[in-house]
């Protein structure tokens, strides 16, 4: 089960959601992908399975995971395809982005309960390499925060807005799938920034309310009330000078008619095509790029890290100050981790999707 978007919505607070720990159990629970998925995934493909338990190797700890994440990548790494990440291996456990407490230690650094965020989700327990786990610092936010709004999600809006989109205050600037973890982000930094003017879609009314009421976008609109090329010429007049890319197809193509000269989009998803099983005709406008000297650029967050400390930094002080707000979508236990990952695919949560445990 989950929360509910109201009760997921969490206001950082300093200090730690890590309970001592508990006597080992003898195994582990973990996520296996038994299946490849054919167009939209199934709980069919997953199998939750018990894997053996036992203290840790030289190096390594071991870790009580206390929340981990569901992403819209890991849906690619289900496909038997080269990417820039390794494709899940089937009847193997899966693994993601977690952050939990270490209970058991053979690693110089490493204490029993320290907090570390770390690569090993979809399970319970995990034996980490110490070169694999990062310690966090509970008093700057809970700990979920480590999973989106301070951790690879909250780095991906930063480093993508900033670096990447080559952000100007005085800026239009258009988000896709804006009620999201990273367009709520990426909306937010952009007026902090200086933007002129920010415009988000959402995939409900009560996501477009959530854009211009909790997350100060200027305008916003609902994808699914008419053609996105219509919606985003009312909502930005003028034209967008900055694009920031999470649902592509439609949303694409209208940010090609919307975009002034020297334009840029950042490329960071394409959630609308993931579970296609045919080509997407759209975007059909592509001879825009050329008049319009546009500039298109892929988003991996993994070749931006130079940029962690300036960000934590950066960003963890607005959310102390209150000028930066972020929401939630919880589900509780282990075995709902596979509902989690489907309502993420299926645009149910607000905010970042994550499975708490304990």
């Amino acid at each position: 089960m989950f929360v509910s978007p109201g009760e997921a919505f969490r206001k950082v607070t300093p200090m730690s959601d890590a309970p001592s720990a508990p006597a080992l159990p003898a195994a582990a629970r973990a996520w296996h992908l038994v299946r490849r998925p054919e167009g939209w995934p199934v709980p069919e493909d997953f199998a939750l399975r018990e894997i053996p338990l036992t203290a840790p190797a030289e190096g390594s700890v071991l870790v009580r995971n206390l929340h981990f994440s569901v992403d819209p990548y890991m849906r690619g790494r289900m496909n038997d395809a080269k990417s820039y990440v390794p494709p899940y291996r089937l009847d193997q456990p899966m693994d993601g982005g977690a952050v939990g407490e270490v209970v058991a230690s053979a690693a110089e650094g490493f204490a029993v309960g320290d907090t570390v965020l770390h690569p090993l989700g979809w399970r319970d327990y995990a034996e980490v390499p110490a070169a694999q786990a990062t310690k966090v610092d509970p008093s700057l936010a809970p700990l979920s925060a480590y999973l989106g709004v301070l951790g690879m999600v909250g780095l991906t809006a930063y480093a993508g807005l900033l670096e990447v989109g080559s952000f100007k205050p005085g800026d239009t600037v258009f988000v896709s799938g804006a009620a999201g973890a990273v367009g709520s982000q990426v909306g937010q930094i952009a007026r902090l920034k200086g933007a002129a003017r920010v415009v988000g879609s959402a995939g409900s009314a009560e996501k477009v309310r959530q854009l211009t009421e909790e997350y100060g976008f200027d305008a916003a609109f609902n994808y699914k009330d008419g053609p996105v090329a219509e919606q985003l010429k009312k909502a930005a007049p003028e034209g967008i000078d900055l694009y920031f890319d999470n649902v592509g197809g439609e949303h694409l193509e209208a940010a090609l008619s919307s975009f002034n000269v020297f334009g840029r989009a950042v490329i960071c998803g394409m959630i609308s095509v993931y579970n296609t099983t045919e080509p997407t005709p759209a975007p059909r406008n592509l001879t825009q790029i050329i008049g319009k000297r546009l500039r298109l650029q892929g988003l991996l967050v993994s070749d931006h890290k130079a940029l962690q400390p300036q960000f934590v930094q950066e960003v963890s002080a607005w959310i102390r100050s209150g000028e930066l707000t972020y929401r939630e979508q919880v589900y509780q236990g282990v075995e709902n981790g596979v509902e989690a990952f489907l309502g993420m695919l299926r645009g149910e949560n607000s905010g970042k999707a994550l499975v708490t445990l304990g």
